[in-house]
């Protein structure tokens, strides 16, 4: 992770707040790094485009443009938009009025005003890269996903493909990286920007051990700058382009776009103050779907994070751990005569003590593991979560149509049955705490730790569910198992705001 500092918003921010660029940048890079920190969001490297490892990589990528023939000097004019750093067509330009009302230009997608400017720039060749990109694309349809976008790209590379001006002039923006060899000139931010990925690798001399394997994480509204600029800039300084760039939509705001203007910006370290840091994160990588916007209010997290965190899977937890029906507090036997193996669960008859329900039950669960990290690696984590929680919910099933605290633990044939209805429920918390890791890392390790899961145990690759069923040993039976740590997710009350708003209704 880290942050692209260089540019001429940040010029004007840094002036408009009487500050100079760099103390602006280490304040902001901070709050950044501490909102990731505070998200419990680990990173291998923090980087920043003012520290000299970076401009150093910028200056060498330049040069391989340069000696490659992909620059030429040439008079530029256009409407810029400084928020977004970019000249826009007026194809994408609508006609607004200022503050002031006098009549002016802004970007359609943005709002953003836009200001004609001409200049002598550095340009890129940027229309002689349309067949390459559009071979690169074809020859590999997964680059970009979801669908919708790489698509999108696609569309794109049909329509005019006009050269990129990769510079600005030096007098107009101090606050960036000198052309080398001309320092009237300063590299336009973006492909400063984009150059962070090399930079972050060790180019130019040990970026080889990662690149191209590399996969970004961008947001639809710099799709273009990812998927059409970069690929082209990397082939004319002789790189492949990235593995695959995966793109999200945006989130909005009770189906409004989140604005300073309006003041619904939400503010995620406020948010997890409120619903907690696995809360939060569990609701936004439940809810939120790469290709299209998702909407937030505060009465959508609180329903979803107590029905399936708290009430589902802390309320599994808590009655099958419960010493009104483990009084050894163990992690229970297996017994193959009340729940046989069979070889194939479609319409399968109850077998010993199972029904036909458990058996598909038992199925869905044993898929899961590979199910969830298909859809993790193809970056469909809503669809991991929406797994997991169908099979929370046919757990809780399972757990309430055999009704264990109805058994007799002193009959033999009772306890069996009771100890393997304890034991699958555990396989399958097991497996639930295991695979939620990356999500809700504190409650997952709560979850673990109550069931004795040691540390080592908890890999995702090779996680075996219920091998008691297939006739294996379980290392877990029989295991005394964790301190009890409590309630496992406190239910979020509603926000004192929305309370408030309620009683005025």
């Amino acid at each position: 992770s880290g942050t692209d500092e260089h540019g001429l918003k940040i010029q004007q921010a840094a002036a408009a707040a009487g500050t100079s660029p760099p103390e602006l940048c280490e304040r902001v890079s901070g709050l950044f790094r501490q909102a990731l920190t505070q998200a419990a969001v680990s990173f291998t490297d923090f980087t920043r485009t003012s520290e000299p490892r970076h401009q150093r990589a910028v200056r060498h990528f330049w040069g391989a443009l340069r000696d490659g023939g992909a620059l030429y000097k040439g008079s530029y004019e256009g409407w810029y938009c400084t928020p977004e750093e970019c000249f826009l067509p007026e194809s994408q330009l609508a006609e607004r009025r200022d503050a002031r009302g006098r009549p002016c230009k802004v970007s359609l997608e943005t709002g953003h005003q836009v200001h004609w400017t001409k200049e002598e720039n550095y340009m890129f060749r940027l229309s002689a890269f349309r067949d390459p990109l559009r071979n690169w694309l074809r020859d590999n349809p997964r680059a970009i996903s979801p669908d919708p976008f790489y698509q999108r790209v696609l569309r794109w590379l049909e329509e005019d493909l006009p050269d990129l001006s990769v510079s600005r002039e030096r007098s107009r923006l101090q606050w960036g990286i000198p052309v080398p060899s001309d320092s009237t000139q300063t590299i336009y931010v973006w492909v400063d920007a984009l150059v962070n990925y090399l930079s972050v690798v060790g180019y130019p001399e040990t970026h080889g051990e990662w690149w191209p394997a590399a996969h970004h994480v961008v947001g639809k509204d710099i799709l273009k700058f990812h998927a059409v600029y970069w690929p082209a800039l990397l082939m004319a300084a002789g790189l492949a382009p990235p593995e695959r760039i995966f793109v999200h939509s945006h989130w909005t705001v009770r189906g409004q776009k989140m604005s300073k203007s309006l003041g619904n910006v939400i503010d995620p370290c406020a948010c997890i103050g409120q619903y907690t840091v696995d809360g939060f994160r569990y609701f936004l990588l439940r809810q939120g779907v790469p290709e299209r916007d998702c909407d937030y209010y505060d009465e959508k997290v609180v329903k979803l994070v107590n029905s399936e965190l708290a009430d589902a899977l802390g309320g599994l937890l808590n009655r099958s751990t419960a010493l009104s029906i483990n009084p050894s507090n163990t992690y229970p036997c297996f017994s193959e005569s009340c729940f046989p193996k069979i070889s194939d669960c479609r319409g399968t008859k109850a077998v010993g003590r199972a029904s036909a329900e458990d058996y598909e039950f038992v199925a869905s669960v044993a898929s899961l593991p590979l199910q969830v990290a298909s859809y993790f690696e193809g970056f469909q984590i809503y669809k991991a979560l929406e797994c997991i929680a169908l099979c929370v919910r046919q757990t809780n099933s399972f757990f309430q149509r055999h009704m264990p605290w109805k058994l007799d633990r002193k009959d033999p044939a009772e306890k069996l049955w009771l100890d393997t209805i304890i034991h699958v429920t555990l396989e399958c918390l097991r497996v639930y705490g295991t695979l939620l890791q990356p999500v809700i890392p504190h409650t997952a390790d709560k979850l673990l730790s109550r069931l004795a899961i040691q540390p080592e145990e908890r890999g995702l690759s090779n996680l075996a569910f219920l091998p008691r069923y297939s006739g294996k040993p379980c290392p877990f039976e029989g295991r005394q198992l964790g301190p009890d740590t409590g309630v496992l997710f406190h239910r979020l009350e509603k926000s004192r705001q929305h309370q408030i708003e309620t009683k005025k209704l």
